[in-house]
């Protein structure tokens, strides 16, 4: 390689290249529908608050799976892969990111919900037989389907960029003023650690079969997120609390019916009943295994034939999601009457006879894409995700808008071909869009290599740009080995953006930056920990950025 003689901090002279020293094309890049899922997460948190535009859900409440609390917690999750995983240099841009989701999910149209929910209902306790005294604190009993999520959000948040702003007292407050209804305002006052207390000790109250969802439903997919949160906390703390939490969870869950050697998880634990009620839709397994993968990796890799079973169908070499009514019957055709799970004649019989497992108690579709997806990532089935992404592009109308891509919401199941169409906002904003983000393992590899505070004091990172800057970030790592930065950037509208960045907490020396393979600027950093500056325009093309110790 060429080189060229320049002079750094006027007191030395190096020899040092006219390209940048490293190849940067062995380091893996976002793809375009990577980087789209991405903008699309920054468009729908960066909307004034009170807006929810796409966020729009099937059931008017906020009481069902698209609800806006797990399409947050789902985009948040997806973002924390693709910082951990992809993109680790880029802690400014990802930070501010999560922070704004959070901050979204602190809204009360996001926990609103739970002092209607608070009251009870037969559905899920037919016992009952008057509604409960209501409470408008979203996270001092049960609603771990929204504790749970918050208090992983958070952990995330401070084990990727040890920040400690969700551990002060006060930091997750919830404040209740409903306009014409109350007697006054009235604020819930919590932080990380004071959350997980509350959730843990409702676990030990509870037998340790997990906290209820809605009065009386214990799930066992809402009870997987605070557990990894305990182990991001563990690893901050220098504590290994979750250790022993997992072996009495497990053992409950097996003890109670929850957790089986074959076949799909039971829908919910009834508290009152003290029975496991039969599933009723493979999404819940699904979604579950996602994240449990975590901390029982073998058997949720045990159990995926006996799960996946007619949700995911291969009659054609093709790997397809069914409805859940239509995967009902399929399962019950090959389960009890010995049918070919791989005959093209199974699954038609299966639609054939697919209105007789819709639940009229449940009038919404379940947004299977989101669960399967996801898990799929995480268990490194590339195949079948594959499968599932394909088709996804060709029927369920993927749309970009201002540098976003979405999957919009359709009502409609099928299509006149017998295309499953259907897709909910869950899915069309974060699920499918985690499932890209995602790598194998996923989730387990967070799970057994958190980052702590010292792996992060002495990692150089990218500091000074956002998503808001207009440019998609396709690479952002530091290569320890080659002591070189390398970043990639492009602007999402193709019209020219200029951002200043700075290449943070790198080692005392000399440095050189390269733009687009031509050497720009040397500076020379006299303390460990300085960082060094560039300005550079980025339009429609790629703009490589290499920031390189110079020997």
């Amino acid at each position: 390689m060429a080189t060229t003689t320049t002079t750094i901090s006027n007191t030395s002279t190096l020899k040092i290249s006219a390209g940048p020293p490293v190849d940067i094309s062995k380091y893996p890049k976002l793809n375009a529908a990577q980087a789209g899922h991405l903008r699309h997460f920054h468009n729908l948190v960066s909307q004034v608050d009170g807006e929810w535009h796409h966020f729009g859900s099937l059931e008017a409440q906020q009481e069902w799976d698209d609800a806006y609390r797990y399409q947050l917690a789902t985009m948040t999750y997806a973002a924390g892969v693709a910082h951990y995983h992809r993109l680790p240099a880029m802690r400014s841009a990802f930070k501010t990111l999560l922070r704004q989701m959070i901050h979204k999910m602190l809204r009360r149209e996001v926990w609103g919900y739970w002092f209607v929910t608070s009251h009870g209902g037969k559905l899920l306790d037919p016992d009952l037989k008057e509604l409960r005294k209501p409470w408008a604190d979203p996270v001092i009993k049960e609603n771990i389907m929204y504790s749970g999520h918050l208090l992983l959000m958070t952990s995330l948040y401070a084990m990727l960029f040890d920040d400690d702003e969700f551990e002060k007292e006060g930091s997750l407050t919830f404040t209740w003023n409903p306009l014409f209804w109350g007697l006054g305002r009235e604020d819930f006052v919590y932080d990380n650690r004071s959350l997980q207390k509350v959730i843990f000790q409702q676990m030990e109250d509870n037998d340790w079969v997990g906290v209820c969802c809605e009065p009386n439903a214990v799930f066992v997919v809402c009870n997987q997120f605070p557990i990894i949160a305990m182990r991001y906390n563990d690893s901050r703390d220098g504590t290994n609390n979750v250790e022993d939490v997992l072996v009495k969870y497990k053992a409950s869950l097996v003890r109670k019916g929850m957790l089986n050697d074959s076949g799909l998880y039971p829908s919910f634990f009834a508290l009152k009943q003290r029975k496991a009620l039969p599933a009723r839709q493979g999404a819940h397994t699904a979604w579950a295994n996602a994240y449990m993968n975590t901390w029982n990796s073998k058997q949720v890799h045990s159990l995926y034939d006996s799960q996946v079973l007619g949700f995911l169908t291969n009659v054609d070499g093709k790997t397809r999601l069914q409805p859940t009514r239509v995967a009902l019957g399929f399962r019950k055709l090959v389960l009890e009457n010995g049918e070919d799970a791989h005959s093209v004649e199974t699954l038609r019989k299966a639609r054939e006879m697919s209105a007789q497992f819709v639940n009229p108690a449940f009038p919404f579709e379940t947004p299977s894409w989101s669960s399967f997806a996801q898990m799929l990532s995480e268990l490194g089935k590339e195949k079948e995700l594959a499968d599932l992404l394909d088709y996804a592009d060709a029927h369920l109308n993927p749309t970009w808008e201002n540098g976003g891509l979405f999957y919009p919401r359709n009502d409609k199941l099928f299509d006149d071909d017998y295309n499953m169409v259907h897709m909910e906002p869950h899915s069309g904003n974060s699920g499918i869009g985690y499932s890209r983000l995602n790598v194998k393992d996923g989730q387990k590899k967070m799970w057994e290599k958190p980052w702590t505070k010292d792996i992060l004091a002495q990692r150089p990172w990218v500091n000074g740009l956002s998503f808001a800057d207009g440019v998609d970030f396709l690479r952002g790592v530091w290569d320890e080995e080659a002591r070189a930065m390398i970043i990639t950037m492009k602007s999402w509208s193709g019209k020219d953006r200029e951002v200043s960045l700075t290449a943070e907490n790198l080692p005392r020396g000399d440095w050189a930056v390269y733009v687009d393979g031509t050497l720009k600027q040397t500076t020379t950093t006299v303390r460990d920990g300085e960082g060094v500056g560039v300005m550079v325009v980025v339009g429609q093309d790629e703009v490589d950025v290499v920031v390189s110790s110079v020997y």
